[in-house]
């Protein structure tokens, strides 16, 4: 079997396989709404049905939300797992639309084709890039590569509530050699990546409460406590001069990037002026002694997402507020335990406060980073065969936010993923006007074909 074929058979077919794609994009498939509900079984309905059409074994599954889709197909060699969505974000504001969001279509623009719509880039177009890649195997050569598994959900904008009992109950049936997870982009327009690390979360809102009511600064200003000006002394604790984090441990479990990674990040030439003058900013405000991707992709953050707290009207009022709040949250790297961070954040916290005052903790939520092993021999040979396909070499990339899904493979599954998208950063992905380049999808379809014949040969 050569690639050449299938090549040739996805070039020739591309405007058989963006009908299949837009007929996907008009089932109005929100996952977050109930209004929807129909609309997402719709989504899980069709994919299951195209899916049989090329050979899968495939099914709706029942959970407490929306259906799971899963498929299998046979064939020699290792077994991958490919992950992606059906569901998709809300359209509002609806106004911002320059076309109806579920009528997608295919525009000209000053650079290319692209397809429109809501959902064309997150995350139908990406996950149907895969499936065509198998059709155009299975169209050619009347197999697969691989064993290849599928799972598409229905609730990952709506924050995966039934993803991990989901896992934990099929797991025998879906863990393989290594997932698959096409919910990324490419680095540049030219450039395809592979993430390799994602970094982990924990937001806390705190609430620092001082006296019973809110009080006349005339009064009580100068003799009485101000939760605001507590609540601010805390929250400028958190960094020191040099922008590193001073919460006791924080640093516990993150590890220096290898110098392999490095090579391959200043390869990139990231222009980090351009990146902060973009969004009208003109230097690095984090960690003294770092670049800025070690900045973004492999280093711990804390930042101060919200402040409340007095009087927020028109005009001005002389008031000390009884309660200051603010949303804080980390993003983590490494081996950092979202549980420790929370718990040293609280105790810094409570030797922060003064005796007449006490906090409360309104919310508080973590996750663990996500970092794969490139000692899998697949990543490499995922990274020749995209390197085969687009016109810049792959690199392995970091990521500085979080996609779940990785973790919870790694967690309940013990399995690796590879990341790899071809979304590009203008996308307007969760934004009205979303879109997906027409080259993105055709030669993603290319690279999932090349990928899966490189990877057919992995024991």
């Amino acid at each position: 079997m050569t690639i050449r074929a299938v090549l040739d058979h996805i070039d020739s077919n591309l405007p058989k396989s963006l009908a299949r794609l837009l007929e996907l994009l008009r089932i109005e498939s929100i996952s977050t709404d109930p209004a929807f509900k129909d609309q997402c079984i719709k989504a899980a309905d069709w994919l299951v049905s195209d899916l049989k059409s090329i050979g899968f074994q495939a099914e709706k599954r029942k959970t407490a939300g929306h259906p799971m889709v899963v498929a299998h197909h046979e064939g020699t060699g290792p077994q991958f797992l490919f992950y992606g969505h059906y569901d998709v974000q809300p359209i509002d504001p609806i106004k911002l639309w320059n076309s109806p969001p579920f009528l997608p279509t295919v525009e000209n623009t000053n650079n290319g084709q692209v397809i429109r719509g809501r959902g064309s880039s997150d995350d139908k177009g990406q996950l149907m890039t895969f499936v065509e890649a198998c059709r155009a195997w299975k169209s050619v050569y009347k197999k697969l590569p691989a064993k290849v598994s599928i799972l598409f959900e229905g609730e990952e904008e709506s924050g995966s509530p039934s993803l991990i009992p989901f896992l934990k109950n099929n797991s025998a049936e879906l863990k393989s050699s290594i997932a698959l997870i096409c919910d990324t982009g490419l680095y540049d327009n030219d450039t395809p990546g592979i993430v390799t690390s994602l970094r982990g979360t924990v937001g806390i809102e705190l609430e620092i409460i001082g006296p019973n009511k809110d009080l006349h600064s005339g009064k009580y200003g100068g003799l009485s406590t101000n939760p605001i000006r507590v609540l601010n002394k805390i929250l400028t604790g958190l960094h020191d001069d040099n922008g590193k984090i001073t919460l006791p441990g924080f640093y516990d479990g993150v590890s220096e990037i290898s110098d392999e990674l490095r090579k391959q990040w200043e390869s990139l030439s990231f222009n980090e002026t351009k990146f902060l003058n973009d969004v009208g900013l003109s230097e690095p405000a984090g960690e003294k002694g770092r670049t800025a991707l070690e900045m973004l992709w492999a280093r711990p953050t804390c930042d101060v997402n919200g402040i409340s707290g007095g009087y927020q009207g028109e005009g001005f009022k002389t008031v000390i507020a009884s309660k200051a709040s603010a949303k804080v949250s980390f993003r983590l790297v490494g081996k950092q335990d979202p549980k420790k961070v929370v718990s040293n954040f609280k105790e810094y916290v409570q030797k922060s406060l003064p005796l007449d005052c006490s906090v409360n903790y309104v919310a508080e939520k973590g996750s663990k980073a996500t970092e794969m092993s490139l000692s899998h021999p697949a990543f490499e040979k995922a990274r020749d065969a995209l390197s085969q396909e687009w016109s810049k070499p792959a690199k392995f990339i970091g990521s500085g936010g979080s996609i779940p899904i990785a973790g919870y493979f790694k967690e309940i599954l013990d399995m690796d993923s590879m990341l790899i998208g071809f979304g590009r950063h203008d996308d307007q992905i969760h934004s009205p006007n979303e879109k997906y380049d027409l080259e993105s999808f055709h030669k993603g379809i290319r690279s999932w074909a090349r990928i899966l014949n490189e990877l057919s040969d992995l024991e």
